[in-house]
């Protein structure tokens, strides 16, 4: 096979080593896809967290707060105390139960990487068809001895 722009020809050893490069840029830019794709995934996933860390913090600093305040202010009224504090309990669980469904809903969105999938199925099967060439098959010599010598 002759070499591109020189009319030479290419060794076993030169194919191999363009071969190799080829393949290996193919993989680097699987590898690039990948990370692109995954980092969008990252980056919804870090949010899911996000809201449950904050519906954590939300949940466990306001709740000693709030809860007494809000429930002498509905006692005011002339609830018994222990329905107020009911109440109160009831209404931070909602809350944190929102923000539950909030993260999961992100976390739902987080995908497998589809292209890079569908890209690095298309190399496999290019490679599994690939056939490699067989050398020709050298002459046999008739020797003295009976026996038939391959040639060089």
């Amino acid at each position: 096979m002759a070499a591109p722009g020189t009319g030479t020809e290419r060794t076993v050893g030169e194919m191999f080593a363009s071969a190799t490069a080829d393949l290996s840029a193919l993989v680097h830019d699987e590898i690039a896809l990948a990370k692109q794709e995954i980092k969008k995934d990252v980056v919804r996933g870090a949010s899911g967290g996000g809201a449950i860390a904050v519906a954590a913090v939300v949940l466990l600093a306001s709740v000693p707060m709030f809860s007494f305040a809000a429930a002498y202010g509905i006692h005011s009224t002339g609830l018994g105390l222990v329905w107020c504090f009911l109440i109160m309990g009831g209404v931070y669980v909602v809350i944190a139960t929102i923000l539950g469904l909030m993260a999961y809903r992100w976390f739902k969105k987080v995908s497998p990487p589809e292209r890079t999938i569908a890209g690095a199925k298309a190399t496999v099967d290019v490679l599994k068809n690939a056939k490699p060439h067989p050398a020709p098959a050298a002459p046999a010599i008739p020797s003295g001895d009976g026996h038939r010598a391959l040639t060089p």
